[in-house]
């Protein structure tokens, strides 16, 4: 049986010869049951205390368990977060030297084609060169033509005007094998032009 401080003042003791002096006895017990009540107090005290303080450590050991789940799923996140950038930067490099062939190819072939452009134009301008000396050369031979044309005549006309033994001595001359007009009265531009195109005719 749990006695209480209470029980202690209350305590009915029976009065016997010779016993305990009463006031004394009463004195005791009411210290007893003050230090009892005080015990109990302190008691009370401490339990709530201990039940604070495992509160505190069951609040720890939760924090504990959420930080350490926290570092679990942060670790997790870092590594799926590492792997997830590998794989990008690895697929950024494939795609960054898959383009980079790619242009290379296609720059290489606009290389070529430039160069086939470049070896075209160079064929042109040699036959534009080669049409160029041929129209020279055929312009000079048509001037040289007119030019030996005039200088016939006028030695044909002061030939007309001098005796016919005058005319008998003078040199033969000789002129170069170029087509004639075919006219009488053709003149020499005309002969000059068709000379020109009897040229461009050959070329073609």
């Amino acid at each position: 049986m749990k006695v209480t401080p209470l029980d202690l003042r209350q305590a009915k003791l029976r009065v016997v010869m010779r016993g305990y002096d009463r006031t004394e006895v009463d004195a005791l017990l009411s210290e007893v049951a003050d230090d009892y009540e005080q015990a109990l107090r302190e008691s009370d005290r401490l339990h709530q205390e201990l039940q604070r303080l495992e509160a505190v450590v069951a609040e720890h050991r939760e924090h504990e368990r959420n930080l350490r789940n926290t570092l679990l799923t942060a670790q997790r996140l870092s590594d799926e977060i590492r792997e997830h950038a590998e794989q990008e930067s690895r697929r950024i490099v494939e795609e960054a030297e898959s383009r980079a062939d790619l242009i290379l190819q296609q720059t290489q072939g606009r290389v070529e084609d430039v160069q086939r452009e470049i070896d075209a134009l160079k064929l042109k301008r040699r036959d534009v060169e080669t049409t160029l000396q041929s129209t020279i050369a055929t312009l000079r031979n048509a001037l040289e033509f007119v030019r030996e044309q005039d200088q016939k005549e006028r030695e044909d006309k002061i030939l007309l005007h001098r005796p016919r033994q005058l005319a008998a001595d003078l040199p033969v001359t000789v002129v170069p094998q170029i087509p004639q007009a075919k006219a009488v009265n053709e003149s020499p531009t005309a002969a000059v032009m068709r000379a020109l195109d009897a040229a461009a005719e050959g070329q073609k």
